[in-house]
């Protein structure tokens, strides 16, 4: 997996939440965050040879963070070239819910939408 230095992921765009995705990670943090938001990071592996992991967690040493609606968002530094630029939405529907990714760096998908390739 390539790493940008920290200079270059600042000119990077950012990675964003939707209202339904921010509201869903407030309700399940609730009154009690304890410092943590929604952590998104990229593991090798997958149909597509590389897949989407999320957390709910604190901050770790290299993650950008980020808000959107309010709520916080923590992007691993080293994925952020793979991520930059993304939305992350909250569906909850017929179909499973869940939080999916819209990935402009993507060339292929899955058909999960777990995993893609850049």
């Amino acid at each position: 997996m390539t790493t940008l230095p920290a200079d270059n992921r600042a000119t990077l765009p950012g990675v964003s939440l939707t209202e339904s995705a921010a509201k869903q990670i407030a309700e399940i943090l609730g009154d009690n965050p304890e410092h943590k938001a929604l952590r998104i990071y990229v593991e090798t592996g997958g149909c597509s040879g590389m897949s989407y992991a999320m957390e709910l967690a604190p901050r770790k040493e290299g993650d950008e963070a980020f808000v959107s609606h309010g709520s916080p968002l923590f992007v691993e530094g080293r994925a952020l070239i793979y991520l930059a630029g993304s939305v992350i939405d909250y569906k909850d529907g017929l179909s499973g819910a869940g939080f999916r990714i819209t990935n402009p760096n993507a060339k292929a998908t899955c058909g999960c939408g777990k995993s893609f390739e850049a």
